[in-house]
């Protein structure tokens, strides 16, 4: 979301850093140009005048303007400014006290809140919590289906709203049976609307008079960039919200919200949403972000994202493969799979320090496609085929060529790369390099 705004950010710096001295002048240039960026990107205007302001006043003192590396100090200012300005500290949900918590989702229509409602029940689950969903949207004739659909899908109990009830009386129904049904955590789905209206903030305020909640969370789409501010200035009014949660932060949008919405509301960003798989939910941490933004890269959610979908079994016993040079096509498979779960290879090169920049290269930005042209030329072969590569022949090739829809070139060339990259892994392995279970303990 944030690669046009990296990019202008890192022009500016580059010029800055290349300057073995500088001067007021060259400050104030470079804050010009941080000033036009951060407006392209659909930052609110308000917050980039004090943010800029707040970078000046640190960026004009003697300790930046005598330093050895001034241009890296500013980079530094800014970085420790931008993570200020979305929060400074993590802020995860307050579910402490008593339960069941009542965890209330609101939002305008199309924010995504119902699928929002199954991952951060996905997400408590994984943390040991027992979610009950509740849709409590009685208004789109989906909504209370596809609660239902993503509910099965997770494995998670939902609410069974019928036609005709009040949301008030979803909700408190749902909570007198939270016990029957072991839960600790009640997410409840409220309506929403194509914009805000007394009708949908009445409904919303008689729950929260009625239920008490823990948490209110909007879900605000952060693709509609001001727009999303402005919402969750009217909410947070009428409401009292407790935190955002930005959706669709994997879109293309310039990413103002994320920067803006703190600041205008003082409420923090707790999640974001980063694709439409159920898993595709993480916790928002603002100096995460700002080295982001900066193309610095995210080594510690990388870390977190392998961390939730490798198998600590199945990392041993790869790596025990490999030293025993027993490491086939079968494998090799189950690896780009476990990868393709990470979420895209262009995401994943951007939390990596160093390649947020070089992933705008033509020659290193990754084909997503290519992963699944290598994973049907596997699933072409047979299961010997696929745990004894060197059978594969002349007509072999042709065969695996034909039921996958690729080219004898294809098959060659998977083959060639496979075993280089067998030859790599089991090298590491053998003098210690790869320590896959390091990540899980």
């Amino acid at each position: 979301m944030f690669d046009s705004l990296s990019e202008k950010l890192n022009r500016t710096f580059k010029k800055l850093t290349g300057r073995g001295r500088l001067t007021e002048a060259n400050v104030q240039d470079a804050l010009k140009e941080v000033r036009l960026a951060l407006l392209e990107a659909d930052v609110n205007y308000k917050v980039v005048k004090k943010l800029v302001s707040d970078i000046r006043d640190r960026a004009v003192g003697q300790d930046v303007l005598e330093s050895l590396t001034p241009g890296q100090q500013i980079v530094k200012i800014v970085n420790e400014e931008l993570t200020r300005l979305m929060g400074e500290a993590r802020m995860g949900l307050e579910l402490v006290g008593r339960t069941p918590h009542v965890l209330m989702l609101v939002g305008l229509q199309g924010s995504g809140k119902t699928t929002t409602a199954a991952k951060l029940a996905r997400h408590l689950r994984k943390q040991g919590r027992h979610p009950y969903l509740v849709p409590a949207d009685i208004y789109r004739p989906a909504a209370v289906d596809q609660l239902k659909k993503l509910g099965l899908e997770i494995d998670v109990p939902v609410y069974p709203t019928e036609p005709g009830q009040r949301p008030e009386n979803i909700c408190l129904n749902a909570l007198a049976g939270a016990g029957r049904e072991g839960a600790d955590v009640l997410i409840i789905d409220t309506a929403g609307r194509l914009h805000i209206d007394e009708t949908l903030m009445a409904e919303l305020e008689t729950i929260k008079e009625r239920l008490h909640p823990t948490e209110i969370l909007l879900v605000a789409d952060a693709m509609t960039g001001q727009d999303a501010v402005t919402v969750a200035k009217d909410f947070n009014d009428r409401l009292d919200i407790s935190g955002v949660i930005l959706s669709k932060m994997e879109g293309d949008a310039r990413g103002g919200a994320a920067l803006s919405i703190r600041a205008i509301t003082g409420k923090p960003i707790k999640f974001v949403g980063v694709g439409e798989k159920v898993s595709a939910l993480e916790p928002f941490h603002p100096d995460r972000m700002a080295s982001q933004i900066l193309g610095m890269g995210d080594i510690l959610s990388l870390i977190e994202k392998v961390q939730d979908e490798f198998d600590e079994k199945e990392a041993k016993e790869l790596e025990r493969k490999l030293k025993r040079s027993e490491f086939n096509l079968e494998d090799f498979r189950s690896q780009l799979r476990q990868v393709k779960k990470l979420g895209s290879l262009e995401e994943i090169l951007g939390m990596i320090p160093g390649l947020g920049k070089l992933k705008k290269l033509g020659n290193l930005k990754p084909d997503e496609k290519e992963l699944v042209k290598v994973e049907a030329i596997i699933n072409s072969m047979t299961a010997e085929e696929r745990r004894r590569h060197k059978i594969i022949n002349g007509s072999r090739r042709r065969r695996i060529a034909r039921g996958s829809g690729t080219t004898v070139q294809d098959v060659n060339r998977l083959l060639k790369n496979f075993v280089q990259t067998k030859k790599m892994m089991e090298r590491f392995t053998k003098k210690g390099g790869l320590e896959i279970p390091s990540f899980f303990g």
